[in-house]
């Protein structure tokens, strides 16, 4: 996306970060947990977390509007949210792409969210394990991903196969 800026969080962001949050997971898992579930992530969850946890944020912006970030702890990415407004412009790419340049290595998804999956296994992470946990209170099937990516100055080149007539 042209003209997009990522940018370390500052403390001034957090209710920015706390309504892409809100607003792209009730968009995005509406369709997995239960209403009841969802409810209770409303928004002053999120900017409460974004309060404590902004040092940890990589922000994306354009025109100096926040419109997506990603939450990276210990080499896990804990959140990836893309504004529901302005995805499908590039902004994801950019944010996954910077958080596997600061070390992320692994992250977790509901097992039914295909949209991400694909995006995720399109960028090169691999499928890792499937687990179920109990989350918002209720039990949810997840998976899990890992990204093993190759030393500084090693470049993977795959050969084509050789045809046999």
């Amino acid at each position: 996306m042209s003209g997009l800026v990522l940018r370390s969080a500052a403390p001034e962001d957090v209710d920015v970060l706390g309504r892409v949050a809100h607003d792209s997971f009730h968009q995005a898992f509406a369709g997995i947990m239960s209403p009841a579930a969802l409810a209770q992530r409303p928004l002053p969850f999120f900017i409460e977390r974004f309060a404590e946890q902004w040092p940890h944020v990589t922000a994306a912006a354009t025109a100096g509007r926040i419109v997506g970030f990603s939450l990276v702890r210990q080499a896990h990415i804990d959140m990836l949210f893309v504004d529901p407004a302005t995805q499908a412009r590039g902004i994801g790419k950019a944010l996954l792409a910077a958080a596997e340049a600061a070390g992320a290595r692994s992250l977790e998804c509901f097992r039914d969210n295909h949209e991400a999956r694909a995006f995720y296994e399109k960028h090169g992470w691999t499928l890792n394990q499937s687990l179920r946990r109990t989350f918002c209170g209720e039990e949810y099937d997840f998976v899990t991903y890992a990204r093993k990516l190759e030393p500084a100055g090693v470049i993977v080149v795959t050969a084509p196969s050789k045809l046999i007539s």
